[in-house]
């Protein structure tokens, strides 16, 4: 004799059902991850093999580790504290300078400049916190999602970077910018996600840790915090267009194991979701056009704030300069 299946009461199923009428969520591999790392780790031992210090460091100094690493070696201290190469092998390999940007026309740069690194120091950080934050967010939304929204962060930090330039001929890195994109987003997926989180806090601490060390690392030269600042921005406003999940406990009916089981009207999506996708979607736009409008209109909105430098570099006496920066 079959079981007994208890009737719906007040037209819901009870709550012991609801699990066998929805289907798992997918968990996606972290592919874009891995080989963001794997690109970012390869383009900085080509740029160090370029950069090549024993063959053009001046009479009177010495490279970092020049002994062991020979050409791969660093430049001093006193001209990147971050153990890494020149300012000049920078731009050679794609590093953003708003003067080839707008006046040569060499607009790529904003683009080429998402893949360098300042550093030894810089790059580690970066792909700890790449790893941590990339693997867990394209776990649940997949490589393409989370490409996109990683590229068109640091894009983000690149045009806020040149529009907040000090020095038109300055050399700066935006690897960064991407990264805080990621950051941004996790913080907007978070928020627009709330339901779905018991560890809001301890989320919440990470994003809060990883951007303030990665802050402080950029106030020193050749890292660009407004960089930081614009990739996180526009992480976290794309954090709204393109991390909304469905409500906990939404069912496709295609996904019930009966399609004409009756069952509560329940939106994939709460309002407020939907809100801040709109305002989001309105703001990035906004923001990106403005700003491409300005940059190659001539527009340098440092001019207009007289303490803005401190928050990109912060001079050290007799161990670094804010100079170092432009190369």
């Amino acid at each position: 004799m079959a079981d007994k299946v208890p009737p719906p009461h007040n037209g819901m199923y009870p709550s012991y059902a609801a699990p066998t009428h929805r289907k798992r969520e997918r968990r996606y591999p972290p592919v874009f991850t891995l080989l963001a790392v794997l690109a970012c780790v390869v383009v900085f031992v080509v740029v160090m093999y370029k950069n090549d210090c024993p063959a053009h460091i001046g009479a009177g100094r010495t490279c970092i580790l020049g002994s062991s690493f020979k050409r791969m070696s660093f430049q001093p201290w006193s001209e990147n504290p971050l153990l890494g190469p020149t300012s000049l092998t920078l731009q050679n390999m794609g590093g953003l300078r708003r003067d080839l940007v707008v006046d040569r026309k060499e607009g790529w740069r904003l683009m080429s400049c998402v893949w360098l690194h300042a550093g030894v120091f810089h790059l580690v950080v970066n792909m700890i916190a790449l790893l941590i934050f990339g693997i867990q967010l394209e776990r649940d939304f997949g490589a393409i999602r989370v490409g996109v929204l990683y590229l068109i962060a640091g894009l983000g930090g690149s045009l806020l970077s040149s529009l907040m330039s000090e020095n038109a001929n300055a050399i700066s890195v935006g690897a960064s910018g991407a990264l805080f994109g990621l950051l941004g987003a996790s913080a907007s997926e978070l928020i627009t996600n709330w339901g779905h989180y018991s560890n809001r806090c301890g989320l919440l601490f990470q994003i809060i840790l990883v951007a303030g060390i990665n802050l402080a690392i950029g106030l020193l030269p050749r890292v660009d915090n407004w960089a930081h600042i614009g990739g996180f921005v526009s992480g976290f406003l794309l954090g709204f267009v393109f991390l909304m999940k469905t409500q906990y406990n939404f069912v496709r009916r295609r996904d019930l194991l009966d399609p004409n089981m009756e069952r509560p009207v329940k939106h994939r999506f709460k309002a407020y979701q939907f809100i801040l996708f709109i305002i989001s979607l309105l703001l990035l736009i906004a923001g990106f056009a403005g700003g491409f409008a300005a940059l190659y209109n001539g527009v340098n909105v440092h001019s207009r704030c007289s303490w803005c430098h401190y928050l990109d570099c912060v001079p050290w006496s007799g161990h670094w300069t804010c100079d170092a920066a432009s190369g």
